[in-house]
Order: structure tokens, then C-alpha cells, then sequence
């Protein structure tokens, strides 16, 4: 059974298919600014996704709350997202500790520093999948 999955994502990816992912947002404390995302297959990327020539960005109005990814190669992939709320493309911090909200796809539980990217990985299938990102504010 197992390997028939396996087999099966295998073909997905090889034939090409492709899903698409629509992210909610919740928590935000304010509609100012933007809501910045990224999603990544490649955890030596993750958080932040620099460097990462697959990696999959954009951004979205604060107000707006929800974005979708269309066309995604299946796969499995962390998403981490920031409320950029003075729009200077960068999550802004004191001492190290984010001044803007952030979340991950699978919304751990934040103690010190990004979680590990299989804590948050999720999987894209063929098709229309959907996500929920809890954003945390921690000044």
C-alpha cells in the first residue's frame, strides 16, 4: 500500500501535475501593510527561502487575508509568512525578536527561533489544497 503512494506521487510529480494551495490568514492584529509568503520543498531554505530558485513568493494586501498559489508542483512544502506592516520587505525585529507577525503552515508552537521544516511541512497534491496560517505577534 505504502508503496503504491509513493509510486503514485512519483508519477504526479514526473507527469507533471500540478495543485494549487489557498492560505487563510488568522490572527492578524491590523490590515496595514502586507502579508508576505513563501513556500519552499527545500528545508536548507527554510525559513526565509533566500536563495531558493523554486521557491514560491508573493504578497498580498493585509486586508485581504487569504492568497492562492496556482499551478504548484506536487510535493511536500513549508510555508512561512510574515505581516510586513511598514511594507519595508523585511520582518523587522528587536533584539532579535520579531516586532511583525509571523506564522508557519501547521502552526506550531513558536518557543525560540523557526521551527524545523518538518514540523510544518505540508503536502501538495494534485488539485486544490487548502492551508491555515495562525500569525503570532510578539511585541
Amino acid at each position: 500500500m505504502i508503496a503504491a503512494l509513493v509510486f503514485a506521487a512519483q508519477a504526479a510529480v514526473a507527469g507533471g501535475q500540478a495543485g494549487a494551495v489557498e492560505i487563510d490568514f488568522e490572527g492578524l492584529r491590523n490590515s496595514r501593510g502586507t502579508i508576505r509568503v513563501c513556500m519552499t520543498r527545500d528545508p536548507a531554505h527554510f525559513p526565509d527561502c533566500s536563495g531558493d530558485p523554486a521557491a514560491l513568493t508573493q504578497s498580498v494586501s493585509a486586508v485581504t487575508r487569504r492568497i492562492e498559489f496556482g499551478s504548484v508542483p506536487a510535493g511536500n512544502y513549508a510555508i512561512a509568512v510574515f505581516h510586513d506592516e511598514n511594507n519595508n520587505k523585511k520582518l523587522d525585529t528587536f533584539l532579535g525578536v520579531p516586532r511583525e507577525g509571523f506564522g508557519f503552515s501547521r502552526n506550531p508552537t513558536i518557543s525560540f527561533g523557526a521551527p524545523h521544516f518538518d514540523k510544518v511541512d505540508i503536502r501538495i497534491a494534485p488539485g486544490m489544497s487548502r492551508a491555515s496560517v495562525r500569525l503570532q505577534y510578539l511585541l
